[in-house]
């Protein structure tokens, strides 16, 4: 299934985002892993698109610069 919305939930992690990705999918109904853009570490991936009941959402695995917090962003999708 293809989103039609643009936007996402965007939560940020300094590493372990696919784990998490998976642990919130398994928690609700209606949730799915849709893609795992890799960052040339194929064991940590940079971005993970998934859908959480109903809603899509994206994980950003991207190091250390900002520490774990409870806020989230959003992101919209473009084509370029």
């Amino acid at each position: 299934m293809e989103h039609t919305s643009k936007v996402r939930t965007c939560l940020w992690f300094e590493k372990g985002g696919l784990d998490a990705a998976r642990e919130y999918v398994q928690l609700l109904p209606d949730s799915r892993i849709e893609a795992v853009r890799e960052n040339g570490q194929p064991d940590d991936p940079m971005i993970v698109e998934f859908t959480l009941a109903g809603a899509p959402m994206m994980i950003l695995t991207a190091g250390p610069h900002f520490k774990h917090t409870p806020a989230a962003s959003n992101s919209v999708l473009t084509e370029d």
